[in-house]
C-alpha cells in the first residue's frame, strides 16, 4: 500500500510538471483593438508590431488586430483593456484621463515648442507619476516610451473654410474628441466645438453637423476627410505619439521571453512608424493637391500668444496640475 501511494504521488508530481511546462510553453494570443483602418499609415505600423511580436517570440505569441473600432469606440476599448478582454489599445495616452484627469495635459494645445520638447516632457517624473496612478487605479500600463511611436508627424485642421489667422477661425464648427481641455481651448478661440466619434467625422461634415476636424496629417487621406473638407491647414496644435495602453496584469505576467519579444517589437515598430509616417506624408499631400485640395501653413503666432495668456490665467487660478507649468518650462531644453 505504501509503495502504491508513493507511485501515485510520483505520477501526480510528473503530471503537475507536465501541465506547468505546457502552460509556460503554450501559445499566447492577444487582442489589439484599434481606431484606425488597417490600410492607414498607423494601421500598417500596428501590423508591423504584430508581425514582429510573432517573429521575436518564435511564433509563441500572436497579436490579433481588430481595426476601425470593430470592438467599440475609445471608452469601450479602454474598459475592455481594464477588464483584460482586450490586451492592447494603441491611441493617444491622454485618453487615460478617465482615471487620472491630469493626463489630458500631455496633449495641451499650443503648449509645447516642438516634438523634441514634448518627448522630454513625456520622460519627466511628473508624467511618470501620472502613469503610476493610472496603473494603480485602472490596471493599465504603457509599453515603452509613448513618444517613440509617431503619430502625425504634425497636426492639421481639415476644413471646408480655409483660414490664415485667428480671426478667420471664429465661428467654424469643429469636431473634437472627448477632451474637455481641447474643447475649452478651441472654444476660447471662438470656434463652435462639437464632440463626435472619429468614425463619424466624414458623414458629419458631409451633413453639415460640423465643417472641420483636427487630425494628424498622415491620417487625412486614409480617412478621406479631404473629400468633404478640401482645405488643409497646418497648425501644429500639439505633438503626438501613440501609447500602447495595455492590461498591466497580462503584460507584467508574460514569461520573460515573451515580454522581451513584445518590448523589442514595440521599439522596432516605433522606428518603423517614424520612417513610414515621414515617407507617406509628403506623397499624401501631393496626391490630395492633385485632387484639388489646398494646403497652407499659416503664421500661428497670434494663436500661440492667445494660448500663453489662456494658460497663464489657468495657472494663476490654480486650475492646472501642480508642477505642470514648471515641468513644461524645465523640459524646453535638454540638460
Amino acid at each position: 500500500m505504501l509503495k502504491l501511494k508513493r507511485t501515485l504521488s510520483s505520477i501526480a508530481i510528473v503530471i503537475g510538471l507536465v501541465f506547468t511546462m505546457s502552460a509556460a510553453n503554450a501559445d499566447v494570443t492577444w487582442r489589439m483593438a484599434t481606431k484606425q483602418p488597417s490600410d492607414s499609415v498607423e494601421g500598417k505600423a500596428f501590423q508591423y508590431f504584430a508581425d514582429k511580436v510573432k517573429e521575436y517570440s518564435d511564433g509563441k505569441m500572436t497579436i490579433k488586430i481588430y481595426p476601425s473600432e470593430q470592438l467599440g469606440k475609445t471608452a469601450a476599448a479602454l474598459e475592455q483593456v481594464k477588464a483584460g478582454t482586450v490586451h492592447i489599445y494603441p491611441e493617444g495616452s491622454a485618453y487615460l484621463k478617465k482615471w487620472v484627469p491630469d493626463m489630458s495635459y500631455m496633449s495641451a494645445p499650443f503648449m509645447f515648442d516642438n516634438r523634441e520638447h514634448w518627448a522630454r516632457f513625456m520622460e519627466s517624473d511628473l508624467l511618470k507619476g501620472w502613469l503610476k496612478q493610472v496603473e494603480d487605479k485602472a490596471g493599465i500600463t504603457l509599453i515603452g516610451n509613448p513618444a517613440a511611436f509617431m503619430r502625425g508627424p504634425y497636426r492639421v485642421m481639415v476644413t471646408k473654410k480655409p483660414w490664415k489667422n485667428m480671426a478667420e477661425l471664429k465661428g467654424i464648427k469643429l469636431r473634437h474628441h472627448p477632451d474637455q481641455l481641447g474643447v475649452d481651448v478651441w472654444t476660447s478661440l471662438g470656434l463652435e466645438v462639437r464632440v463626435l466619434g472619429w468614425t463619424e467625422v466624414y458623414e458629419s461634415i458631409q451633413r453639415g453637423i460640423v465643417e472641420a476636424v483636427n487630425s494628424p496629417i498622415a491620417l487625412v487621406e486614409a480617412m478621406k476627410f479631404y473629400e468633404v473638407a478640401p482645405n488643409i491647414v497646418r497648425h501644429n496644435e500639439y505633438p503626438q505619439g501613440i501609447g500602447f495602453m495595455t492590461n498591466a496584469k497580462a503584460y507584467n505576467g508574460l514569461p520573460p521571453d515573451l515580454r522581451k519579444a513584445v518590448d523589442r517589437a514595440y521599439d522596432e515598430a516605433g522606428k518603423y512608424s517614424v520612417k513610414l509616417t515621414m515617407e507617406v506624408t509628403e506623397k499624401s499631400i501631393a496626391r490630395m493637391k492633385d485632387k484639388g485640395v489646398t494646403y497652407n501653413e499659416p503664421d500661428t503666432s497670434d494663436i500661440i500668444k492667445a494660448m500663453q495668456e489662456y494658460y497663464s490665467k489657468l495657472d494663476k487660478a490654480g486650475d492646472l496640475p501642480k508642477g505642470f507649468v514648471e515641468t513644461v518650462n524645465k523640459t524646453r531644453t535638454s540638460e
